[in-house]
C-alpha cells in the first residue's frame, strides 16, 4: 500500500482560517496562531467515517460498553508491547483534566498537596487548585528531566503534612515534549510508594513520539501497580472538540477505580467515545503520517531558528508536537510571547503559565504546515528590536 500523504500539508490558510474552534477564533485573522494543542489536520478518514455512521444512524444518545478500552488496549499491546492495560479496570471520563480530577477525589481529601514538575501544562494549577488541592512544585532539572533529589524533597515535605498526598506526573511531559525512561519511572514509583505518595498520570500525549523514541506507560513499570492513569486519543487524532477519555487503574488502584461514581461516565460524548475508538483501532497509518510529518517539522524548526533566531535555544523533543523555546537571551523579559504577538502577530503559549521554570519561554505547536512554521520564525524574527535599540 502507498504511504498516507502527510496530513498536515494538506489544508491552507485559508481553509484553516473557516474553522471556528479557540485556536483560529481567540486572536484577529492577521495573527498566526501557534498555541494551543490543536492540529492543523483533516479529520483521519476512519474517524470521519465512524462519525458519518454514527450520525446517518441517529447514534447519538448516552455512552456504553467497553469498546473504547478494548481498542486502547490493542494499541497499546501494538505501539508500546504493553499487555497490562486491563479492560476491567478502567472507566470513561468526560476527558483527561476532568479525569484527573476524578482520580483526585478518589485517592487524596480536600487540603491534600498535589506535587507537579515545573513548568507543566497550565490546567494542573487550575484544575487542581479549584479542587482544593495545594500544588507543590517539583522543577524539573536544567536537562528538562526529572529531577530525583528535588522530587524526593517535595515528597518528603507533603509526607510529612499530609494524610493523602499524590504525584501528579505528566507523561510524556508538557512543554518539553521529554519521554520518561522505564528506569526513571520505576525510581518514581520507588519513590512514591516510599513516602506514601500516590501517582495519577497524565499520558494524553502518548501515542505522539519522535522516531527512535520509545513511550512506557507508568503502569507497566516495577512499583506502578497502585497507580491510575488517563489516557485519550484526542491529541492524536485532534480530537478534543468530541469529548472522551479513559481512566485505567494498575492492579493495586482497582478498588479505588471501582468507587469512581457512576454518573462521571455519563460525561463523555458517545460521539466522542465512537471517534476515538475508530482513531485507535484503525488510524493508525494515519497517525504515523503525522509522527513523520512532525519528525519533517521538528528539523525544519531547528533549521529556521539557526539561521533567523540563533539567540533562541530548541532542543527538538522526543513526543508530543510542541516545541518548548528558551528565549531568555533574546532580552524580551519574563513572557516574549508577548512580544511575539504585539510585534511579530504570532499567537504562542506564555511560559510563564507553564509555573516555575517557564519564565523567558514560548511554547510553539509544530502541528502545521511546513509554510507556516516558516512564516511564524520569520516574523518572530522580524519582532525583535535590532541591537542597540530603535
Amino acid at each position: 500500500m502507498p504511504r498516507e500523504a502527510d496530513p498536515l500539508r494538506r489544508l491552507s490558510l485559508e481553509q484553516l482560517r473557516r474553522r471556528t474552534s479557540m485556536k483560529w477564533r481567540t486572536y484577529p485573522e492577521d495573527v498566526l496562531p501557534l498555541w494551543v494543542a490543536e492540529m492543523d489536520v483533516p479529520l483521519a478518514e476512519p474517524v470521519a467515517r465512524a462519525i458519518t455512521e454514527a450520525v446517518a444512524l441517529g447514534d447519538t444518545g448516552y455512552p456504553a460498553g467497553t469498546a473504547y478500552a478494548e481498542a486502547l488496549a490493542g494499541f497499546a499491546r501494538e505501539r508500546w508491547g504493553w499487555s497490562g492495560l486491563a479492560v476491567e479496570r478502567t472507566a470513561i471520563v468526560p476527558d483527561v483534566m476532568l479525569g484527573i480530577v476524578e482520580m483526585l477525589k478518589l485517592v487524596s481529601g480536600p487540603g491534600d498537596p498535589v506535587v507537579v514538575n515545573s513548568p507543566v501544562y497550565p490546567p494542573f494549577y487550575q484544575f487542581v487548585g479549584n479542587l482544593g488541592r495545594p500544588v507543590v512544585e517539583a522543577p524539573l532539572g536544567a536537562d528538562g528531566r526529572i529531577d530525583f533529589a528535588v522530587l524526593e524533597g517535595a515528597f518528603r515535605e507533603v509526607a510529612a503534612h499530609a494524610n493523602q498526598p499524590v504525584y501528579l506526573l505528566c507523561s510524556p511531559h508538557n512543554p518539553t515534549g521529554t519521554v520518561h525512561t522505564a528506569d526513571e519511572l520505576t525510581r518514581v514509583a520507588l519513590l512514591a510508594g516510599t513516602y506514601g505518595v500516590r501517582v495519577v498520570a497524565d499520558e494524553i500525549h502518548a501515542p505522539i513520539v519522535a522516531a527512535g523514541a520509545s513511550f512506557v506507560p507508568y503502569l507497566s513499570v516495577p512499583g506502578g501497580e497502585n497507580g491510575l492513569s488517563l489516557m485519550s486519543a484526542s491529541k492524536a487524532w485532534n480530537l478534543a472538540g468530541l469529548k472522551a477519555a479513559l481512566a485505567i487503574a494498575g492492579p493495586d488502584a482497582a478498588d479505588d477505580l471501582a468507587r469512581l461514581p457512576e454518573e462521571v461516565g455519563h460525561g463523555p460524548s458517545h460521539v466522542g467515545i465512537i471517534a476515538h475508538t475508530a482513531a485507535l483501532r484503525d488510524g493508525g497509518d494515519w497517525l504515523d503520517a503525522v509522527l513523520s510529518g512532525l519528525d519533517d517539522n521538528r528539523r525544519l524548526l531547528a533549521e529556521l531558528l539557526a539561521e533567523h533566531l540563533p539567540a533562541v535555544r530548541y532542543v527538538p523533543a522526543q513526543a508530543t508536537y510542541l516545541a518548548w523555546l528558551d528565549c531568555r537571551e533574546l532580552g524580551l523579559g519574563d513572557d516574549p510571547a508577548a512580544v511575539f504577538l504585539e510585534r511579530g502577530r504570532v499567537a504562542l503559549s506564555s511560559g510563564t503559565a507553564f509555573g516555575t521554570g517557564g519564565a523567558g519561554f514560548v511554547r510553539l505547536n509544530l502541528a502545521t504546515s511546513p509554510e507556516l512554521i516558516t512564516e511564524a520564525v520569520r516574523r518572530m524574527a522580524a519582532a525583535i528590536p535590532p541591537i542597540g535599540g530603535g
